[in-house]
């Protein structure tokens, strides 16, 4: 069992969960609570319209880590939370998920949040708070836990603003030095846009990734093509050298190794919500990768993962009897 280590002070300190298993993988970035809306009909600008509103858990590097425990990898989180009633609802929720938390507490910065809108197609729209999530700083880092695990996940999300840039930076260099592999996933298009494509590339391009795991949207503003296979050729040539993983939603997924390109089929196109798809895609990537080594079936595992969440509404939607099955046989 995890247990979280509070360390009731004024400044800002790590909070750690230790667990018994030495996680293979390490996911940096942010945890933020969902507040999910949901309407099953279009929204009336102006007026009234009933519909479902809860709390989940999310963040996408949150996410991640927690469909890669789920999957029966030993997982390590990296963040920053507030002291705050939500962090404390963070803290649980990692433990409860299996997840090593590092988690670094402030009372300058509420726990992040996010406003999640679902339409009646299942199409999601968010508008992401500046939480404590966006204020981890290289110094924060817990060095030892970035630089133990065999590979560490980043998402782009920490790249947008400094900080958190340059703890993320940093973390790659750490990992990298000690020999560990390292995976990107640069969500958001509306963000690399609104940055600059040139300038998210400048402070992302040059960490050497192993694997880049884009959607398509992403993978065309980054690229400038619209076909599948052309895009994971131009993204191979901004990132030389990585595994492209490109994300296709209702067209599965293709995989690149800078030779051969495969497509996975998709698993379902039954969409009743898409909020944390890719990101249940990237944990259970992951997860069988660093087992198997095998990118193909990893990404065929991970495509049936991702359209059980699609089913489901939220991130993380609680594991019924046919995710456990298909979890169970990944182990």
């Amino acid at each position: 069992m995890l247990v979280a280590r509070r360390i009731p002070a004024d400044t800002v300190r790590p909070v750690t969960a230790h667990g018994t298993s030495t996680p293979q993988l390490c996911v940096l970035g942010d945890f933020a609570w969902d507040v999910l809306i949901r309407t099953n009909s279009e929204l009336l600008r102006g007026g009234d319209t009933f519909g479902e509103v809860m709390l989940t858990p999310g963040g996408s590097a949150a996410n991640v880590a927690v469909w890669a425990s789920r999957c029966g990898t030993p997982t390590r989180f990296v963040g920053k939370i507030g002291r705050d009633r939500f962090g404390q609802l963070a803290q649980e929720d990692l433990e409860r998920e299996r997840v090593v938390a590092h988690l670094v507490e402030t009372e300058a910065h509420s726990t992040g949040s996010v406003a999640v809108f679902v339409d009646h197609t299942g199409q999601r729209s968010m508008v992401s708070g500046h939480g404590a999530d966006f204020y981890l700083m290289p110094s924060e880092l817990p060095a030892d836990a970035v630089a133990s695990a065999a590979h560490l996940h980043l998402t782009a999300w920490s790249f947008f603003t400094d900080p958190p840039r340059s703890a993320a930076r940093t973390a790659a260099r750490m990992a990298r030095s000690a020999g560990a592999t390292v995976s990107f996933d640069p969500g958001s298009f509306q963000m690399i846009q609104e940055m600059g494509v040139s300038n998210f590339l400048a402070v992302c391009a040059d960490l050497d990734f192993d694997i880049v795991l884009p959607n398509k949207e992403e993978g065309q503003v980054l690229t400038g093509e619209t076909n599948p296979a052309e895009i994971a050729e131009g993204l191979t040539k901004i990132f030389p050298g990585a595994l492209v993983v490109l994300k296709l939603d209702a067209e599965g997924a293709l995989v690149h190794d800078g030779e051969r390109t495969t497509m996975i089929p998709p698993a379902t196109n039954n969409l009743v919500d898409a909020t944390g798809a890719g990101d249940s895609f990237a944990g259970a990537f992951l997860a069988h990768h660093l087992d198997s080594r095998s990118p193909i079936e990893a990404a065929r595992f991970a495509t049936k993962v991702s359209a059980w969440v699609i089913e489901h509404i939220g991130a993380r939607p609680s594991p019924d009897g046919r995710l456990r099955t298909l979890l169970s046989a990944q182990r």
